[in-house]
């Protein structure tokens, strides 16, 4: 049974549970019903080999939990005698049976369970006389276990119901989980420029992290792409989330693999730093978007003002709007210190478009970007197209941000515009219709690990349609148009120097007039005898950041308001990274001509075919 099928088939339990639970609830009972037929699949083989060990270490009277363990080959086990096939031969106990197996799970896999608060639906499933029936579908008709299903595609059958579940709550944009496509692309720009990482045979260890772990979907994504370039590395993997059910999934996903389970906290990352003092070599997220955090306000709040850049948020707090930028702060200070030029970490974070631009000078988001550019911190950052995600279909975009930037790097950030690389999905998942290939995201990772500067040329027909693409760099030359043809040349990939995004936002003042126009001056304090500024006229005007501002304020200030100065007390250092600004492409409008004579022939269409009707 394929992933689409499977996740059809368990979705179609629903069925069962109409009438009693409410859609929106149909999730506490399908997800984890679905995690207990995957763990109960995946400790089958090994069942009868734990049950003796457990008997012949309980007589000598030996804590058998170290035994039981290596006997199941798993970092979990289950003590009772009972499985979801034998509850299934005694219906009337069923209940208490299915309590009994629960309770025989190991610690960290009970509380998944508990996370769920899988009791409450036990005992509300029998009251309805469902608990029998739900049982024997997930039992008789699947197999879970790893060799029919692997980790891979449990995973998207785990997105799917929960996307399924957030359309019928009506979830928040960005809350959930990334698309497979999207991680994928995460994955390959983090670790593209480590050939230590990645070469073949190299044993080496490292650790990555997600502070909004969700499903454990891009752990684990990061995990089975360096299995596959370098089966010796080792990936340790360490996540936070807050949501229950979430966490729940993503703790079995890690004990299946075998991960420590004691890396994975549940709470909220902002307000409970589950890794107050440690630091990570690699790092994904993909914060909810647009999100408030009016909760968590006054917690963060006292960690910036009391410890300051000693604790996560020294540069500072944006607006509680939007807390996407405390995430990357988070990140940015679980950084790995470079130590000798080795150590240092790299992580990709997910955000909307508010980042790059939201926030004037001396704002708290402006203050952000002012810090990671100042600090040379942003490699890239990466424009993906609208309509990739499950329930947004906003722009969203990747920053690649790292603390050991190659040389060739250092000083500049690149932006790339990866909106041109989709295909159409054949249907539709929420509000996702777009997709990235592998071809799509094999070019996009290549303008990044060259750090080129490229061009998309585009190949259109003689009837304007579109026949081709090339990826040129920036300086080479066209290729031909089609035969009547043309083609349209957009950039794709471009280099800054950072400070190409500061700018000094200065204050021009000008005086205030009496009714004969004489300028009123000051009569007190420091600036007695001068003119007092007129607040209605006061404007402001942003400096780049290399320009000399006297020269600036002479040239476009003083020709329009000779009697202007600058308040130089207000003048404050800002950033944002227009982005957009950067790859546009003006169209000039087709000629009027051309436009009138299409006008006056769907005109004589029109009046053609009232004729004929009149006929």
């Amino acid at each position: 049974m394929n992933q689409t099928n499977l996740s059809a088939f368990i979705w179609s339990v629903a069925d069962l549970l109409r009438g009693d639970y409410k859609p929106h609830e149909y999730g506490k009972v399908i997800l984890p019903f679905t995690v207990l037929r995957r763990l109960d699949c995946v400790l089958a083989p090994t069942k009868a080999k734990v049950l003796a060990e457990l008997e012949a270490k309980t007589k000598l009277g030996v804590n058998p939990d170290p035994f039981l363990l290596r006997a199941a080959g798993q970092s979990f086990y289950n003590t009772s005698a009972l499985d979801l096939a034998k509850l299934l031969g005694d219906q009337d106990h069923i209940k208490q049976n299915l309590y009994s197996y629960l309770q025989g799970y190991s610690p960290a896999a009970r509380d998944i369970f508990e996370r769920y608060d899988f009791a409450s639906q036990i005992e509300r499933l029998a009251k309805a006389n469902l608990l029998y029936l739900v049982t024997e579908k997930f039992t008789t008709n699947i197999d879970l276990h790893p060799d029919k299903v692997d980790n891979a595609q449990m995973g998207h059958v785990f997105e799917e119901l929960i996307r399924r579940f957030a359309e019928l709550s009506n979830e928040t944009a960005g809350e959930h989980f990334t698309p497979r496509e999207v991680i994928k692309l995460m994955v390959n720009l983090v670790f593209i420029e480590d050939d230590d990482v990645l070469a073949p045979g190299n044993a080496v260890v490292r650790t990555i992290y997600d502070p909004t772990a969700g499903t454990g979907g891009m752990l684990s994504v990061a995990a089975e792409h360096l299995a596959e370039h370098n089966p010796a590395a080792r990936l340790t993997l360490f996540g936070q989330e807050l949501n229950d059910e979430s966490y729940a999934i993503c703790k079995a996903d890690m004990l299946i693999r075998g991960q420590a389970v004691e890396n994975m906290i549940a709470g909220n990352t902002l307000s409970e730093d589950g890794f107050p003092k440690k630091t990570f070599d690699y790092m994904l997220a993909n914060p909810p978007f647009g999100v408030e955090w009016k909760k968590v306000e006054k917690v963060v709040r006292q960690e910036h003002e009391q410890k300051g850049f000693d604790g996560r948020f020294g540069p500072g707090l944006p607006r509680v709007s939007d807390g996407s930028m405390l995430f990357l702060l988070h990140l940015v200070a679980k950084m790995a210190p470079v130590v000798d030029g080795k150590g240092g970490s790299r992580f990709g974070i997910v955000l909307n478009g508010s980042p790059l631009f939201t926030g004037g000078a001396g704002s708290g988001e402006s203050e952000i970007r002012r810090y990671l550019l100042e600090n040379d911190l942003v490699e890239a950052i990466i424009a993906l197209p609208t309509d990739m995600f499950y329930n947004t279909g906003i722009a969203t975009y990747v920053w690649i941000v790292s603390n050991k930037k190659p040389a060739a790097r250092r000083g500049w950030l690149q932006l790339i515009d990866g909106s041109h690389f989709w295909q159409k999905m054949r249907k539709s998942l929420g509000s996702k219709r777009k997709e990235m290939n592998d071809e799509h995201i094999a070019t996009v990772t290549r303008l990044f690990g060259e750090f080129a500067e490229a061009d998309l040329v585009t190949l259109l027909d003689a009837a304007g349609k579109e026949v081709g693409r090339e990826v040129v760099a920036r300086d080479a030359a066209e290729p031909a148009a089609p035969e009547g043809g043309k083609t349209k040349r957009a950039p794709l990939a471009r280099h800054f120097r950072n400070e190409a995004f500061g700018y000094t936002t200065i204050t021009v003042e000008r005086p205030l007039r009496d009714e004969t126009g004489k300028v009123v001056v000051l009569e007190k304090g420091k600036q007695k005898g001068q003119p007092q500024p007129d607040s209605n006229l006061r404007d402001t005007e942003n400096v780049p950041l290399g320009e000399d501002i006297r020269a600036y304020f002479e040239r476009e200030v003083l020709p329009h308001a000779p009697d202007a100065w600058i308040d130089e007390s207000k003048s404050k250092v800002g950033y944002e990274i227009p982005f957009n600004r950067h790859f546009y492409v003006f169209e000039p409008p087709r000629p009027l001509e051309e436009i009138d004579a299409e006008l006056k022939a769907v005109s004589a269409n029109i009046l053609r075919m009232l004729g004929e009707l009149a006929e």
